[in-house]
């Protein structure tokens, strides 16, 4: 038996910083990475490098996924 998609989840996630988890829930309230950078005060290639941090950690593609990833883990109350 592997772990359940939760905990595996949960896993992946608290291997993201705390900076890598502002930008997952700024990407899941659909900010762009301008209006990420602008939020957090960074540049735009800083949002850039976080944004694929993050979706490396998490085995992911894209941002759409990274966004469902949160909901399904509990990172983002529905």
């Amino acid at each position: 038996q592997g772990a359940s998609p939760s905990a595996a989840g949960d896993d992946a996630a608290a291997a993201l910083t705390p900076r890598e988890r502002e930008i997952l829930l700024a990407m899941a309230d659909g900010l762009t990475n301008g209006e990420i950078g602008a939020k957090f005060f960074l540049t735009e290639s800083t949002v850039k490098t976080h944004v694929g941090r993050v979706l490396s950690k998490l085995h992911l593609r894209d941002r759409v996924h990274a966004v469902i990833f949160a909901y399904d883990n509990g990172l983002i109350d529905r």
